[in-house]
């Protein structure tokens, strides 16, 4: 499993990327996120909804509900205009720690 603090860190910027592609309900981004990282990071509905409520809050992303055919409602996450300039940033800095990460680990190599 990966570290807390670093699944903690990324919940946002990969909530943002995954609602780049597509609008998305909670639990489907919880299982997006457990195949991308090949059953590695597991989120819980007690992890992700007050995130993607703090995320609603800041104005980043919106939600609206939806009723399905067999009746169940959902609420679906899009992303907003400043939803897209944070996920920029996110990969500005994430681009900038793993460069580092990276120069380190060629440094340690050689």
């Amino acid at each position: 499993m990966i570290n807390k603090e670093l699944v903690a860190a990324s919940t946002e910027p990969l909530i943002l990327s995954l609602l780049a592609g597509r609008e998305s309900y909670g639990y489907a981004l919880i299982q997006e996120v457990k195949r991308l990282s090949g059953d590695k990071i597991e989120w819980t509905d007690g992890m992700l909804y007050p995130v993607l409520h703090r995320m609603e809050r800041r104005g980043l992303i919106k939600s609206r509900w939806d009723e399905r055919d067999t009746g169940r409602k959902r609420k679906y996450y899009s992303l907003k205009k400043d939803g897209k300039t944070a996920m920029a940033r996110h990969y500005e800095q994430w681009s900038l720690v793993h460069g580092v990460l990276s120069g380190l680990r060629k440094e340690q190599h050689v």
